[in-house]
C-alpha cells in the first residue's frame, strides 16, 4: 500500500508541475493540452469506476483547453485522496467489475487498476515533454526520484 499511495503523491505532483508549465506557455500548443487532458479525463474514468460508478459517458480523449485541465487536477487529487482514506490493504486484491469505452464488462483488481492509472500517466507526461522540447521548451522534469529528494 506504501508504495501505490507514493506512486499516487507522485502523480499528482507531476500532474501539477506539467500545469504550470502549460500554464506558463504564452501560445497554448493543442496537441500538448490533449495530450494533458486526455491523462486527466482516464484518471476521472478510473476513478469513477473504482467507485462503483457508471464512466460510460465520460470522454477519454477530449480538445480540452488549460482552464479545464486545472480543474480536473484539481478534483481527481481530491477524489484519489478521499478514496486512499478508505482503502485498506486487504482490499488491494478486491476485484471490481467495469464496462470499458467499448461497452465491454471487464474485471481487474484494485490493485492492478491504481498501477494502471500511475503508468498510463508517465507514458503520456513523457510524450509531452518530447513535444514540448520539439517546440524549444525546456522539459519538466518530473522524474520520481526527482520527487523523492
Amino acid at each position: 500500500m506504501e508504495t501505490i499511495q507514493k506512486m499516487f503523491e507522485h502523480l499528482n505532483w507531476a500532474n501539477q508541475r506539467i500545469l504550470e508549465t502549460l500554464q506558463s506557455i504564452e501560445v497554448e500548443n493543442q496537441e500538448v493540452c490533449r495530450l494533458f487532458s486526455h491523462i486527466l479525463f482516464a484518471e476521472k474514468v478510473w476513478i469513477t469506476r473504482l467507485q462503483g460508478l457508471d464512466s460510460s459517458l465520460l470522454p477519454i480523449w477530449s480538445d480540452a483547453n488549460i482552464e479545464v485541465c486545472a480543474e480536473l487536477v484539481k478534483q481527481n487529487e481530491e477524489s484519489l485522496t478521499t478514496f486512499f482514506t478508505h482503502l485498506a490493504n486487504i482490499d488491494l486484491d478486491k476485484f471490481i467489475t467495469y464496462t470499458n469505452s467499448k461497452g465491454k464488462e471487464l474485471m481487474s483488481s484494485i490493485r492492478d487498476i491504481l498501477t494502471h492509472i500511475a503508468l498510463h500517466g508517465h507514458y503520456h507526461r513523457g510524450q509531452i515533454n518530447a513535444r514540448l522540447r520539439a517546440d524549444g521548451i525546456e522539459p519538466v522534469n518530473i522524474d520520481f526520484i526527482s520527487f523523492v529528494r
